[in-house]
Order: C-alpha cells, then sequence, then structure tokens
C-alpha cells in the first residue's frame, strides 16, 4: 500500500490526474454526467497542468507532496508561491470534493463524526443548516468546509477561489464546491437547488475516516 499524507496516497511532480471513484453519471440525477465530465476532466486538469508548468522550472520543489506545497507556499517568494498555492489549492479542494461525494444517497453521518457534530452543533438538522447557509453565503467562487479546529472541535468555515483550510491550521473533514461550474449545466444560477441535492450525495464513511485522521 502507497503511503498516505492526510486522505490522500502522497505524491509529488509531476501530477496526474486520477480517475473518479464512481462513473461520471453516477451521481444523477442530483449531478449531472456532463457537469461531472467538464468538472473533472477540464477544471481539475487544468490546475495539475498548471502546477506542473510551475514546478518544472523549480526541481526543489518537485520532491514535495500537494500538501506540502500548500503549507510551504506562503514561505516562497511571491512569483512562485502564489501560483502554486493557487494550483495546488484547486487540485486538493477539487479532489476532496469529488471524493466527498458517493452514489449510495441518503446517507447520514454515523459513530464518532455523528457524535462530534452533536456535540459541536447540538444535532445533524442544525448542522445541515448551518452548513447551509454557509454555502449559500460565499460570495463569488469557493468552498465551504467541514473542519476539525486546533483545539479539536468542529467548526463550518468558507474559502474563497481555491484557498485551503489548511494553512490555518484547520483539519478538513467535509467540503462543497460552490463555484458556478459545479453545478451551473444543470441547476443554471440555483446554487441553493444545487445544495441540497448535494446533502444526497454526501459519502459520510469517508468523511468519518478524515475525521478519525484528523484526531491522530
Amino acid at each position: 500500500m502507497k503511503p498516505k499524507e492526510g486522505f490522500f496516497l502522497i505524491e509529488h511532480y509531476p501530477f496526474m490526474n486520477t480517475p473518479l471513484p464512481y462513473a461520471d453519471n453516477a451521481l444523477e440525477p442530483y449531478i449531472d454526467e456532463q457537469a461531472m465530465i467538464l468538472h473533472h476532466d477540464r477544471h481539475l486538469q487544468t490546475y495539475i497542468d498548471n502546477l506542473n508548468t510551475v514546478l518544472q522550472s523549480h526541481p526543489r520543489l518537485q520532491t514535495l507532496s500537494l500538501e506540502q506545497l500548500i503549507a510551504r507556499s506562503e514561505r516562497m517568494p511571491a512569483n512562485v508561491g502564489t501560483p502554486v498555492s493557487r494550483n495546488a489549492g484547486g487540485v486538493y479542494n477539487h479532489r476532496f470534493y469529488f471524493d466527498s461525494l458517493t452514489p449510495e444517497t441518503g446517507l447520514q453521518p454515523e459513530g464518532a463524526l455523528a457524535e462530534a457534530i452533536d456535540r459541536s452543533f447540538g444535532s445533524y438538522g442544525a448542522f445541515r443548516e448551518k452548513f447551509t447557509a454557509a454555502a449559500k453565503s460565499v460570495f463569488g467562487s469557493g468552498y465551504a468546509w467541514l473542519v476539525r479546529d486546533p483545539y479539536g472541535g468542529l467548526k463550518i468555515i468558507t474559502t474563497a477561489n481555491q484557498e485551503t483550510p489548511m494553512l490555518p491550521l484547520h483539519c478538513p473533514i467535509l467540503n462543497i464546491d460552490v463555484w458556478e461550474h459545479a453545478y451551473y449545466l444543470k441547476h443554471y444560477n440555483k446554487r441553493a437547488d444545487y445544495i441540497d441535492d448535494w446533502w444526497n450525495l454526501i459519502n459520510w464513511a469517508n468523511a468519518e475516516k478524515r475525521y478519525l485522521e484528523c484526531k491522530t
């Protein structure tokens, strides 16, 4: 088995686009096949290509994993750190989003994560309401996240564009992509409808694994 850093397999330059863990049409009717193809094969691939282009002329960075590149980007010169942060963030955030989804619909959190949600938000229903409000509130493009904060509690945060929750030292558990390209083909400009559909597709088993990894 390959080693892991966080939830992802450790890899470094040149980064490759990995297949979706389900068929392109597996999330229908909630997310349509064409949106998944464009999202994964075009948008994610562009971030991967751009990241590899930046790293091509910086051999010292080529041995770093995706998470290491993001964590160290703030200490790089701006002409390197900014494109590294944006494109590595784009790769990380998209992969996290795709791995947060499953064709098995209607699932809810169980086990330790369910207990943590109840402790932090009072109930699953209250968590869902607050997370939905956060996702709706993102101005322009970005993500809403469920994270474990540095003190061990759960929080809902939002990030703009391709910023990640890792730089503020949050451990991510779940995210939703609210860039328009994630939903515009099916839902047009109705982000709220997309968010409602997204709740049917959450891979709570993966979220539980992430939560347990955050605790170690």
